[in-house]
C-alpha cells in the first residue's frame, strides 16, 4: 500500500479525519481539488459537539481567538445598525441562534438545565466560521505530518477485498480505505454506488458578502416578507435570501451582482443596490442522505453522506461529529486491533443523527413558507419559542447538547453511559479533557480502585489510565471515555467492584483483545 487511508477532499471534515488518524499513527494522505482554503462564505458557528472534540485536542485557545475576533465583528455591525451611538455593542452573554428565522433570545435561555453542563469551556466557544476553523485545521495537520494534494482531483477508484486504488489525476495511488469528504456533489459517493434517498429541493437560497447601497432600509437580523425571508448581517455587508418558487434553473452558473440585487429586492422590498460580491453562494433544501455510512472500503463522512439546507448551521457540525466517530475506529481497523464489527457502528451511530438533522432543516423550510397555514403555525411556534423553556428546548437542539448513542448502553448501565463525558475538574489541577489530547481513549479512576485499573492491563497501547479524584463528583468512581469523547462505563463508588466486571466487558467491546503489555497507569 502507499497510504493505509486517502481522504478526498480538505474541508473541516476531511483535515478533522486526517488529524484524527494520524494521532492514531495512521498513514494518510489528503486530496483536494482546490488550490486554497475555500473562501466562499458558508458556516458561521460550531456547536457544542464541535467545540467539545477541539477542545480534547488540545485547539480551544486557538478557536476562543477566532471567536473574539467574530465577536468584535458583530459587535461593530450591531453599532452601526444603531448609527454608531455609544460605541461598540456589548454581546449578550449566551447566543440562543434562530428557529426558521424565529430569533431565540439569550436572556430567556435556562442556562441551568442539566444538559447544558459537563461542557466545561468549551460550552463557551461557539462563534467560529468555517473559513478559520479550515485554516486552523490545516495548520494542525500539517503539525502532525498530514500530506495534503492540492489542486489534486479524485476522478475514480476501483475497490476490493484487500484496497482501493484511487486515481489522482494522472496518477494512481493504492491504499486500504477510500473515505469520501468531497461535499455534497461527491465524487466517491456517486461513483461507489452509494444509495442516497431523501426529498427534492423546492426553494432558491442565496448567501453573500457584498458591497451594497441603501442597506440602511433593510431589517437588521432575521426578516419574513409576504415573498420570502431574508436576513441582514450579523456583519457589514452580509445577506441571506429564500425564495420558495422553486430550485435555481442551473446552480452552477456565476453569482452576479445583478442577481443578488434581483433576489435581495424581491424578498424585502427594500431598494437595494449591490455594487460588489465579494463572496457568495447558491444553496437549496435538497435534503438526501446516504442509506449507509460504508460499502466494503470506501466510506462517506459530512456532506458527502448527508446534503440538506443549512438553516440552523447543522451541516458543519454533522460532518465533524461523523469524521471524529470514524477517526478512531478507522485506525483500531487499519492498525488491527479492533473488535469485530467496530467500523460497523459508525453508521449506526452517526446515521440517526444525520437523519434527525434532515427533518430539523426541513421543518424549518415548512415554517419559512410565505403562505397562510405556515404562517398561522409560524405564529405558535413563536410564541412558544419567546418562553424560557422554548428558547431552552430549541437552543438545545441547535446546539447539540442532546446528542448521545443510547445503542453504547445496556440495561442497568450508569446514566452517562452513551453520553458526551463531563469535563470534570481534577484535584491537583486539570480537567478530563487534558488526558485526551493524544487520540487514545481514557480511563479515569477517581476512587484509586485497584479493580478498575485492573481491568484495563493490556490495553496501554490504546488507553490511557488515570488515577485522580473530582471533588465535584465525589459520588463517581470512574469513567471509561472512547476516544471520540464519548462515555463508554461509568460507576459510582456504591457500586464497585461488582462494576469493574462490566468495565472489562466495555474495555473489550470497544478496545479489543488485551495485549500482553502492562496498562502503565499514571497519575494525574
Amino acid at each position: 500500500m502507499d497510504y493505509d487511508v486517502v481522504v478526498a477532499g480538505a474541508g473541516p471534515v476531511g483535515l478533522t479525519l486526517a488529524c484524527e488518524l494520524r494521532l492514531a499513527g495512521v498513514d494518510v494522505l489528503v486530496v483536494e481539488r482546490l488550490t486554497e482554503v475555500d473562501t466562499t462564505i458558508k458556516a458561521g458557528a460550531i456547536n457544542t459537539p464541535s467545540a467539545e472534540a477541539f477542545y480534547r485536542r488540545g485547539l480551544l485557545p486557538a478557536l476562543a481567538a477566532i471567536q473574539q475576533e467574530n465577536l468584535d465583528r458583530i459587535s461593530g455591525f450591531m453599532a452601526q445598525q444603531q448609527g454608531g451611538r455609544g460605541g461598540p455593542v456589548k454581546m449578550p452573554p449566551k447566543f440562543a441562534g434562530h428557529f426558521a428565522g424565529i430569533p431565540l433570545s439569550g436572556a430567556l435561555l435556562d442556562t441551568a438545565d442539566p444538559d447544558f453542563a459537563g461542557a466545561g469551556p468549551a460550552g463557551d466557544v461557539g462563534f467560529v466560521p468555517q473559513e478559520p476553523l479550515e485554516r486552523l485545521l490545516g495548520e494542525r495537520a500539517a503539525e502532525l505530518g498530514v500530506e495534503v494534494r492540492r489542486g489534486a482531483e479524485l476522478t475514480g477508484f476501483d475497490a476490493d477485498d484487500e484496497g482501493v486504488t484511487v486515481h489522482v489525476g494522472g496518477t494512481a495511488v493504492r491504499a486500504g480505505w477510500l473515505v469520501g469528504c468531497d461535499g455534497g456533489r461527491s465524487t466517491v459517493r456517486k461513483l461507489g454506488g452509494f444509495a442516497f434517498p431523501g426529498t427534492d429541493p423546492s426553494i432558491t437560497g442565496h448567501q453573500a458578502m457584498v458591497t451594497m447601497e441603501g442597506a440602511e432600509a433593510l431589517g437588521k437580523g432575521w426578516n419574513r416578507t409576504p415573498t420570502g425571508t431574508y436576513a441582514h448581517g450579523p456583519f457589514p455587508g452580509r445577506i441571506l435570501t429564500v425564495e420558495f418558487d422553486g430550485p435555481p434553473a442551473d446552480r452552477d452558473a456565476p453569482i452576479t451582482a445583478g442577481e443578488l440585487q434581483a433576489a435581495l429586492r424581491h424578498v424585502s422590498g427594500a431598494d437595494v443596490t449591490v455594487t460588489a460580491v465579494h463572496t457568495a453562494t447558491r444553496f437549496t433544501d435538497n435534503a438526501r442522505q446516504a442509506a449507509d455510512y460504508r460499502s466494503g472500503r470506501v466510506l462517506l463522512a459530512g456532506d458527502a453522506a448527508h446534503v440538506h439546507s443549512p438553516f440552523g448551521g447543522q451541516g458543519l457540525n454533522l460532518g465533524i461529529g461523523d469524521a471524529m466517530n470514524l477517526g478512531w475506529k478507522l485506525a483500531a481497523t487499519v492498525r488491527g486491533w479492533a473488535p469485530e464489527g467496530l467500523l460497523d457502528t459508525y453508521t449506526a451511530e452517526r446515521h440517526p443523527i444525520g437523519a434527525w438533522v434532515l427533518e430539523w432543516t426541513r421543518a424549518q423550510v415548512a415554517l419559512m413558507r410565505p403562505e397562510s397555514h405556515a404562517m398561522a403555525l409560524r405564529e405558535v411556534v413563536a410564541e412558544y419559542a419567546n418562553t424560557v423553556a422554548g428558547t431552552t428546548f430549541f437552543t438545545k437542539k441547535i446546539s447539540g447538547v442532546w446528542q448521545r448513542h443510547d445503542s453504547m448502553a445496556a440495561p442497568g448501565d450508569h446514566p452517562l453511559v452513551g453520553g458526551s463525558a463531563p469535563d470534570l475538574e481534577l484535584a491537583g489541577g486539570g480537567r478530563l479533557a487534558d488526558h485526551l489530547h493524544d487520540g487514545r481513549a481514557l480511563l479515569l479512576d477517581l476512587a484509586d480502585a485497584p479493580a478498575i485499573r485492573a481491568a484495563a492491563e493490556g490495553y496501554g497501547d490504546r488507553v490511557s489510565v488515570v488515577t485522580a479524584a473530582a471533588p465535584e463528583c465525589p459520588e463517581l468512581a470512574g469513567l471509561l471515555v472512547r476516544p471520540d469523547g464519548f462515555t463508554a462505563w461509568a460507576a459510582d463508588a456504591a457500586s464497585l467492584p461488582d462494576a469493574a466486571g462490566a468495565l472489562g466487558g466495555a474495555l473489550s467491546r470497544w478496545f479489543g483483545t488485551r495485549a500482553a503489555v502492562p496498562a502503565g497507569a499514571r497519575a494525574a
